[in-house]
């Protein structure tokens, strides 16, 4: 058992040198660092500009649109890559089912490209 363990002891002291590291890093730029606020620094963050209106507001839904085909294709490329690495051992069908399954992508790329779904005024 004690041999097992042992196989861990590089892990263990990598990660004891990157907290080492890390709060040294952090502890250091507070020590070095020149804090000197002043009404730009403690103003609020907006896009560059001043906040005019409720946070609350509601968003264009393009905004969402947007959003869900981001995310509709990085879980694409989440497939891909495990596909592409056994794709040796599964064969026609793990080839046919994935074309099936981009082709439903594409078309619903497709439907939303002509909807207008992408164009922004």
């Amino acid at each position: 058992m004690s041999e097992f363990l042992f196989e861990y002891l590089p892990i263990l002291i990598f990660i004891f040198i990157a907290l080492a590291l890390a709060i040294g890093m952090t502890l250091l730029s507070f020590v070095v660092g020149d804090s000197q606020p002043d009404k730009e620094k403690l103003s609020a963050y907006e896009c560059g500009f001043e906040a005019f209106d409720d946070a609350r507001g509601r968003f264009d839904v393009r905004f969402y649109l947007v959003a869900i085909l981001f995310i509709i294709f990085d879980l694409e490329v989440a497939f891909l890559f495990p596909w592409a690495i056994t794709l040796g051992k599964i064969g026609l069908f793990g080839f046919w089912s994935m074309m099936i399954f981009l082709t439903v992508l594409t078309i619903g790329f497709i439907y939303e490209w002509k909807k207008g779904a992408l164009e922004w005024e």
